[in-house]
């Protein structure tokens, strides 16, 4: 609908190349909102009130559709649209038509972008923590609502399976068997938990044979986390990868970090200072230039990171969304540089805050190197991955999360991922129970929504109520919007609280409209078309979401 108001618009300001239009929390100030006449008011030299009076006139020629009820201009200068009810009828008509397929946006004649995401991407040196199943319900999400909107994704796992945290792994394994490893050990440094002794207990034979080669033990226990991972990622919570990516196999063994210096050294980017190789990342936003090769020779993680980059690029991709956990600040600004420099088109990269799991009342404290913590498997086996992947998706990356373990295992409307699949339920039961689709014939149709006639009322009309109704047509159309948004700028939270709307537009309209056992046909067929609505954009927003759809509760 927003669209349609933009093309109106567009017609009746084509001075103005970017015109924005809000949707309106409050109905007295319309349906939707512009604020396009402040700019007109300076190419027409007159005030922006005056500007929206003008451009109300042009508004109302340009709308030969009778797609707008209501126009009306607000100081300062803000141009506030009703639609007609014969825009909703049409729009209602387009989600009983599309089902699945509401909210998909037309196909574009431009090519979309190729996007990969790269998500979760934990150390595979232990168990799975809440930030990591923040990061990893945030992607998959993300990844769905680009898909949905037509565009060419990757859900990428890059698996840090070389370096010091998989030494530090296998020093641990090692130490936990009373071996000592060739190389300094710092108890404070390692990985500690009954993780570690159990794998240690189970691969004896193999430490026992490699206890000189710290490297060698922790990359198969890493390979055997990682296993463990993937099941729990793709299994007990739902979030699918389409590859994962080894930093030692795909990054190093191709020699990619090798092939990002050389790039970096045509582009003259590349110094010496204190025996090590610096790269000019402070000319691409960084706060300082970072160490490429560190002064005993070896490439430091920045360049295996560039290397990656690199990759990504080479495979074809146009754009890279990088999210991340709360302690990861640090790589925005070079991640960032890097991708400038080896020509991806754009790159995202979102930084999610911390988790505090509370329960009766009481923080839980956490540390995953001393293996005091619930994992992410302990959390989604005992709350489960709906309620855990609703809950987390409520706030915005850049929001402290406190999540309550009681109020996730509650069954009650209380519970807000219990209240939107309650009323996905609800729906779905009326329509069940009426034994019939809503009548899309033209009597019932116009029927619906239409003013009483001129010169009173007609002996037989009834209108729905005009609050629970309306209000709920009007959060069911909002659905491509909101899809459209969420693609645009990332904000995966929108969908769980759009959701949440809906189903309490959905709850109150159940509240105060009959439907089954409604005497009055037409009554009953036009009631029925908002229910069927809702279950079809309710169903597609737990679709996006990841969320099940229960048949009963």
């Amino acid at each position: 609908m927003r669209s349609k108001l933009i093309e109106i618009l567009q017609k009746a300001a084509p001075e103005i190349a970017d015109i924005s239009v809000s949707t309106s929390e409050n109905e007295s100030h319309g349906h939707y909102s512009t604020n396009v006449a402040f700019a007109l008011s300076k190419k027409w030299r007159m005030s922006p009130v005056e500007a929206g009076q003008k451009l109300k006139e042009a508004i109302v020629k340009a709308d030969t559709g009778g797609f707008l009820k209501k126009i009306d201009v607000v100081n300062p200068g803000f141009v506030n649209f009703w639609l007609s009810n014969a825009a909703l009828q049409a729009e209602l008509k387009e989600i009983l038509k599309k089902k699945t397929k509401y909210g998909r946006p037309i196909s574009k004649e431009v090519p979309l972008p190729k996007i990969q995401i790269e998500f979760v991407s934990a150390n595979p040196t232990g168990p799975l923590t809440m930030a990591n199943g923040r990061g990893g319900f945030l992607g998959d999400v993300l990844a769905n609502v680009l898909e949905f909107t037509g565009q060419k994704t990757e859900r990428e796992y890059y698996v840090n399976d070389t370096g010091n945290q998989i030494i530090t792994l296998g020093k641990s394994l090692i130490v936990a068997l009373g071996y000592t490893p060739r190389q300094p050990v710092d108890e404070q440094k390692l990985y500690k938990g009954d993780y570690i002794k159990k794998w240690a207990a189970k691969n004896k034979a193999f430490i026992k044979k490699n206890q000189t080669d710290p490297l060698v033990v922790g990359q198969r226990a890493a390979k055997d986390f990682l296993a463990d991972i993937k099941k729990i990622v793709e299994k007990m919570a739902g979030i699918h990868f389409d590859c994962y990516t080894s930093e030692e196999r795909d990054i190093h063994q191709k020699k990619l970090p090798q092939a990002a210096l050389a790039v970096f050294k045509k582009k003259g980017l590349v110094y010496e200072k204190e025996g090590a190789t610096w790269l000019k990342t402070t000319k691409f936003g960084d706060d300082k230039d970072r160490v490429l090769i560190t002064c005993d020779g070896y490439p430091t993680y920045f360049l295996a990171d560039a290397g990656h980059v690199l990759e990504t690029k080479k495979r074809g991709f146009d754009e890279k969304i990088l999210i991340l956990g709360p302690d990861h600040y640090g790589y925005v600004a070079r991640i960032k540089a890097a991708s400038q420099l080896v020509g991806l088109a754009k790159s995202y990269i979102l930084v999610t805050q911390t988790i505090r799991l509370v329960k009766d009342g009481k923080e839980m404290k956490m540390s995953k190197r001393k293996g005091e913590f619930l994992t992410f498997e302990d959390v989604v086996s005992d709350v489960g991955a709906d309620a855990m992947r609703f809950m987390f998706l409520m706030y915005a990356p850049t929001t402290h999360i406190d999540f309550d373990l009681k109020l996730a295992k509650e069954r009650s409307l209380k519970n807000p991922v219990y209240y939107v699949q309650y009323a996905y339920v609800r729906a779905a039961n009326i329509l069940r129970k009426s034994k019939g689709s809503p009548s899309t014939s033209s009597g019932t149709k116009n029927y619906f929504l239409s003013d009483p006639p001129a010169g009173g009322k007609s002996k037989d009309y009834q209108k729905l109520d005009p609050d629970a109704s309306a209000k709920l047509l009007r959060e069911l159309i909002k659905f491509p919007e909101i899809v459209a948004d969420t693609a645009n700028d990332h904000q995966v939270h929108r969908l769980t609280r759009y959701a949440t709307e809906l189903s309490r537009a959905f709850h109150n309209f159940y509240e105060k409209e009959r439907i089954v056992g409604e005497k009055d046909k037409f009554l009953a067929a036009a009631r029925l078309e908002l229910v069927k609505a809702t279950e079809i954009v309710l169903g597609n927003t737990l679709g996006l979401l990841g969320v099940s759809k229960p048949k009963k509760m």
